[in-house]
């Protein structure tokens, strides 16, 4: 009787660490600051980059302006819950369309 405990024991010991120990937390995206220069740029860049590439802002500008830039950031607070104050909403939208919209 004394083996089997010890074979349960010896087998404990041999699990993965991983499945008893916490979850190492991912590590933190590096934000693109690539992106143009101006006001509301750290907040527009550290909000988006949540869930997308940086790279889709200056890609969508040629077909945006502000109305476009205004439901874009409304469906993405809306539909997909992108974390974001009023007034952060605000100043990314002035950002964006500051300084990424293509149509006049």
């Amino acid at each position: 009787m004394r083996l089997v405990p010890l074979v349960l024991t010896c087998g404990a010991l041999l699990l993965p660490a991983s499945r008893d120990a916490p979850a190492a937390p991912a590590p933190a995206r590096e934000v693109d600051l690539t992106l143009k220069a101006g006001p509301g740029r750290d907040v527009a860049a550290s909000h988006c980059v949540i869930c997308h590439s940086l790279e889709y802002l200056p890609a969508n500008a040629p077909a945006m302006d502000r109305a476009a830039w205004q439901k874009t950031v409304q469906k993405m607070r809306e539909r997909f819950g992108a974390p974001m104050s009023d007034a952060e909403a605000q100043a990314i939208l002035d950002y964006l369309s500051a300084e990424y919209s293509g149509k006049s």
